[in-house]
């Protein structure tokens, strides 16, 4: 029995973080944190031309910025299982592979890639969909293998499969899973450069870092078999397994890279103006249901609710709308100052603004509190209140074009060179002289001045607007 709950998060550096890799991450995370154990972050580097220099680090930082916080990486490493990445434990994989092959658990196998091509054709010529390496090189004689060597062939170590045995295993989210041996060809551990494969690199790895709980993808289920055999032949205590199930769109399809409908980068996320901790809770009920139906969680809240037999079993669908509401909900309950510490970077990207003290900043920001869902959507209704570029529709020209509107605009020209302070309630009784003056009232009053000063018929209250653009800027408009 494993001492200690201690499970891992072990990304490949070829790209950044992923919304489906951060959410196996944090169910991870919660795990441990549930059990008192340890969350590892590991890299399985050994894909080398694919690798992205930075993708480790922004991969652990964007985790970090989550509150996915690891007890052990790269960048914190416990000396009793460093290192945490397979590029510098090569000897180590070697040192294990040519043990299952001294026991006869493993060999070395010299077939070329034309050899293998040829081997899979005659296998599907015979109707066999699924190849399986045919072992030509499981009993080779030196003579042979000296013969290979010496036409320049570097081989390949592979594992040879027991036969006639089933491999059962009690997932967390599947229940009894079980494989047949007989339905998995002898398959790769070492490659002919010397870099192991996954199968192999990942049950070395978890044996040394005494990984206790797995809980991935399920993309990885058929992976399991092949790695459970691996244990068996080492003798090693094999971990629990869990597989997640998928994440799909709003049509029902696996979550892809390639979806534009769906940002897909923790990263993305950051400068779009998600917070963490929303991004966290949504991540958290995305194929995990609450006893009762509770839609917000702290993090402690998140530790103290998990339970691994309420992760869900059917595909989990990613909803956009509920990502925003939850973001918004986060937003709302800021409270001023950190609010405005949020959306300042974003309100600063409004060229117009530039000359705004940072007390008239912060009153315009609060303006847009309960009205943005990321911070990102505060530039667009700035921008919709400075950008005049814009055309109004034919019904708004229609608007303007009445004699009431002109009506309106004068009169209101008027009031507002008089007003000495711009606030909610000299603004309100500015239109209620400009109304008495006109007889003009309702949608006809308002609408005019509206579409005169930001070309957008819908928006924020006028005070707000004619607060923002100021009093000359509001008159030189208006003119």
């Amino acid at each position: 029995m494993f001492k200690k709950i201690r499970v891992r998060y072990a990304p490949s550096p070829t790209g950044y973080l992923h919304i489906g890799g951060a959410r196996s991450a944090l169910f991870n995370y919660l795990y441990a944190k549930k059990y008192n154990g340890d969350f590892v972050f590991r890299i399985e580097d050994t894909d080398v031309e694919r690798n992205i220099p930075g993708a480790e680090v922004s991969q652990l930082h964007d985790l970090i910025w989550l509150g996915i916080i690891p007890d052990e990486s790269p960048e914190i490493p416990n000396p009793k299982y460093a290192p945490y990445r397979q590029m510098e434990k090569l000897d180590i994989y070697k040192k294990y592979a040519d043990e299952l092959v001294e026991k006869g658990y493993a060999y070395e196998c010299y077939c070329s890639e034309e050899e293998l091509a040829e081997m899979k054709e005659e296998q599907l010529s015979r109707g066999v969909k699924s190849f399986k390496y045919d072992r030509h090189c499981l009993n080779l004689t030196e003579e042979e293998k000296a013969k290979y060597i010496a036409e320049g062939r570097k081989p390949v170590i592979r594992l040879k499969m027991e036969s006639g045995v089933t491999f059962k295993f009690d997932d967390l989210v599947r229940g009894e899973v079980s494989f047949k041996s007989d339905d998995i060809g002898d398959f790769v551990i070492m490659k002919s450069n010397g870099i192991p494969t996954y199968n192999f690199a990942v049950v070395v790895d978890d044996h040394l870092m005494e990984i206790s709980h797995v809980l991935r993808g399920e993309e990885h289920l058929s992976n399991t078999p092949k790695q459970l055999q691996i244990y068996k032949y080492f003798g090693w205590e094999a971990p629990t397994f869990g597989h997640m199930t998928i994440i799909v769109n709003e049509n029902g399809k696996k979550l892809s890279k390639r979806d534009n409908n769906i940002v897909q980068f923790v990263s993305q996320y950051k400068e779009l103006g998600y917070l963490p901790e929303a991004i966290f809770n949504f991540l958290f009920l995305l194929g995990w249901t609450s006893e009762d139906n509770n839609e917000i969680f702290t993090k402690e809240e998140a530790i103290k609710a998990f339970d691994p037999k309420r992760l869900s079993s059917s595909p989990s669908m990613f909803d956009n709308k509920r990502l925003k509401y939850t973001n918004s909900y986060y937003i709302k309950h800021l409270d001023d100052e950190k609010y405005f510490e949020f959306v300042l970077p974003f309100v600063k990207k409004v060229a117009e603004l530039n000359s705004k003290s940072e007390n008239e900043l912060k009153s315009i920001a609060l303006i847009f509190k309960n009205e943005i869902n990321t911070g990102a959507e505060i530039v667009e209704h700035l921008n919709e209140i400075f950008d005049l570029n814009k055309s109004m529709s034919e019904e708004d020209e229609e608007m303007m074009s009445l004699d009431s509107s002109k009506l309106v605009i004068d009169e209101f020209k008027k009031e507002l060179s008089n007003l000495d302070e711009i606030n909610h309630e000299t603004v309100k009784a500015l239109f209620k002289n400009v109304q008495a003056a006109t007889g003009v009232k309702g949608k006809n009053l308002y609408m005019p001045i509206r579409l005169k000063l930001t070309k957008v018929p819908h928006g924020i209250e006028m005070y707000n607007i004619i607060g923002i653009l100021g009093k000359d800027e509001c008159l030189s408009r208006l003119n």
